[in-house]
Order: C-alpha cells, then sequence, then structure tokens
C-alpha cells in the first residue's frame, strides 16, 4: 500500500510535466516562441535529455537569432544521434549563423565544422534536399582560398537535380544568377516553374527579372500569371 502511495503521488507530476509539453508544442505550431520555451524548458528539467524538447528549444532559439544557445541544443542531438541527417544539418545551420555574424576570423575558424555538418547530413540521407542546398550556397560564398567553388556548388546541384528536378533547376538557376549569367539563370528558373508551378518558382524567376535584368514588365507579367493560375 505504501508503494501504491508513492505512485499516486508522482502520477500528477507526471502529468504536469506531459502538460507542459504539449502546452509548448501547441504555442510553438502558433509560432509563439517566447511563449512556449518556458514550458519546454520546465519539461526538459523533468525529463533530461529529451530529443524532441531539445529540438524545439534549438528551434525556438534559432528562430530568436539566439545562435548560441541554439548552436549548444542541436550539438547535444547531433552527438547523442549521429546518424540523423537532420540534427547535423540544423547544427550546421546555426554555426553558419553565428559565422555570418562573427568577424571574418572567427568566422574562418568555423568554415570546417560548417562543412562537415552539412556534408555529413548529405551523406546520412541520400534525399536530404536542406542540405544541399546549404553546400550549394556554402560554396558559392567562400572565398576559394578557403574552399569556396563553383565546381563544388554544381556538384550538390546536380545531386538535387536528382532527387528533385523542381530544386535542381533552381540551384542551377541561383547559381548562374550568382556569376551574373542571367539568361542561364532565366533558362533553369523556367524549367523549375514548368515543372513545379510553385508560388517560389515563380517568384525567383520575377525577382530576376525585375532585379538583375532590369526587366519590369517581365517580372510583373510571371507574378500576374501565377496568380491567373491560382484562381
Amino acid at each position: 500500500m505504501k508503494q501504491l502511495g508513492y505512485i499516486f503521488f508522482l502520477l500528477p507530476l507526471a502529468v504536469w510535466s506531459q502538460g507542459n509539453f504539449e502546452k509548448g508544442e501547441q504555442l510553438f505550431k502558433q509560432e509563439q516562441y517566447a511563449m512556449a520555451a518556458p514550458y519546454f524548458e520546465s519539461f526538459l528539467n523533468e525529463n533530461p535529455n529529451n530529443p524532441q524538447t531539445m529540438e524545439y528549444l534549438g528551434d525556438i532559439a534559432a528562430h530568436q537569432k539566439k545562435w548560441d544557445k541554439a548552436i549548444a541544443n542541436y550539438k547535444k542531438l547531433k552527438t547523442q544521434f549521429p546518424k540523423n541527417a537532420g540534427y547535423q544539418y540544423k547544427y550546421g545551420g546555426a554555426l553558419g549563423m553565428k559565422a555570418k555574424e562573427s568577424s571574418k576570423f572567427k568566422a574562418l575558424g568555423m568554415i570546417g565544422e560548417i562543412e562537415d555538418s552539412f556534408k555529413a547530413a548529405a551523406k546520412l540521407d541520400v534525399r536530404h534536399i536542406e542540405s544541399r542546398w546549404a553546400l550549394v550556397i556554402l560554396y558559392l560564398e567562400l572565398p576559394g582560398i578557403v574552399g569556396g567553388s563553383e565546381k563544388k556548388a554544381q556538384y550538390y546541384a546536380g545531386e538535387l537535380m536528382a532527387i528533385s528536378p523542381v530544386d535542381g533547376n533552381l540551384s542551377k538557376g541561383h547559381i548562374a544568377e550568382y556569376f551574373k549569367r542571367y539568361t542561364e539563370a532565366e533558362k533553369y528558373y523556367l524549367k523549375a516553374m514548368a515543372i513545379g508551378q510553385s508560388k517560389t518558382t515563380y517568384q525567383r524567376l520575377a525577382d530576376l527579372y525585375k532585379n538583375k535584368m532590369n526587366l519590369p514588365e517581365k517580372a510583373k507579367q510571371t507574378l500576374d500569371l501565377y496568380q491567373k493560375k491560382r484562381t
């Protein structure tokens, strides 16, 4: 009977703890990140190393641009689950955002770990689109002296093409646009638009017309076409 009493005493604590997680998740889905965080933190105190809670807290910190906190949560996750592509990608992404806000000297020291995390995610999941996009952008923006290369960016754009023709064409268009090959970029964006028919594909083409090719009328026609397809 004494043991049964302990069970009844502990049961409300477990229910309260679970309620914290559910409340935090509800607020997170409503994008009420600051309000969600305390509920997740309370739940984590009762359930140390709970991966889903740590990921939510990492995501909240990332939304709030608190990169050190995001990095700490994602690092715990990727250490605990080294074969999880999503955790590797999020860790690399948070590191990358911190690097962008750091001095050039400090950022240079972070490049290797950022690259390794994205490559690990791509290797762990042969269909992981986000990590391949991240590598395309990383190799475009890095100076050649520290590993930047169009050839490397094209390699991962090619992998994207095999996984998702829409993303493949968008990434190849992005590369061409980066190097000011606007006619080539237009060709790839048109292909992506024809295949995907999504707002993103129309927007990328319209942005190219308006901001790079000085063709505001074509930009307007592209966006108008998207609106017509929606009705």
